[in-house]
């Protein structure tokens, strides 16, 4: 990939970053191991602008943490699969996905304040079951506090962040129109929605909110 091709879709707007990041439920956690690296698909939420994760004290995550304690985490999201015949009827060259990513880099610390624990389990269930249906984390309930403490939560002290939000933005203007009718004619879940991100990221045409029920992948 070119110098060019990474500025064009590399996202610096921290609004747009930590809405994403807000979005999403999940992502993968990647720890130094002795022999080899180990990385682990875990949810986690952003609060604070912080990632937050939580889990078992014990295990083998665990055990690597506290000898290190250096991680990365990735969160990604696709969009679209965009076929080449979109915007070339020959070259298979031109296939492509579009799609939002961030790359955090840094050091993962063990929360050992309870109520800093209850705050962020608290955030967790809001966007895991926003529904609601049980009495609220606090740990000044005695239902709540032993399992509080028993609990390992995490927090991701970034050391670096780096996003890509891939839209086409590196498309000339006959590629990109092509590959917008593309995706609009298809209508495929996610294209009318990736069209309206390829505008609103290229700032080449006017945004017009995508039809209810055309959402994304998961």
């Amino acid at each position: 990939m070119s110098t060019i091709r990474r500025t064009a879709y590399e996202m610096t707007s921290e609004e747009e970053i930590n809405r994403f990041m807000s979005e999403m439920s999940y992502g993968t956690l990647a720890i130094q191991g002795e022999e080899w690296p180990y990385a682990v698909p875990v949810n986690f939420v952003y609060h604070r602008n912080q990632v937050y994760l939580h889990g078992s004290k014990a295990g083998h995550k665990m055990e690597m943490i506290r000898a290190s304690g250096k991680v990365s985490f990735s969160v990604s999201k696709e969009y679209a699969i965009v076929p080449s015949y979109f915007s070339d009827p020959k070259l298979a060259c031109p296939a492509t996905a579009y799609f939002k990513s961030v790359l955090i880099r840094g050091q993962a610390e063990l929360v050992e304040s309870v109520e800093e624990k209850a705050e962020v389990l608290g955030a967790l269930m809001r966007k895991l079951q926003p529904e609601g249906g049980y009495e609220p984390i606090d740990p000044a309930d005695p239902d709540y506090l032993p399992r509080i403490r028993g609990v390992a939560v995490l927090r991701l002290a970034a050391e670096s962040l780096t996003a890509k939000f891939a839209f086409g933005q590196h498309l000339n203007e006959e590629r990109f129109a092509r590959v917008c009718s593309g995706l609009e004619q298809r209508g495929m879940e996610g294209d009318l929605q990736t069209a309206e991100l390829m505008r609103k990221y290229s700032g080449r045409c006017p945004i017009h909110e995508a039809p209810a029920g055309d959402g994304a992948h998961s």
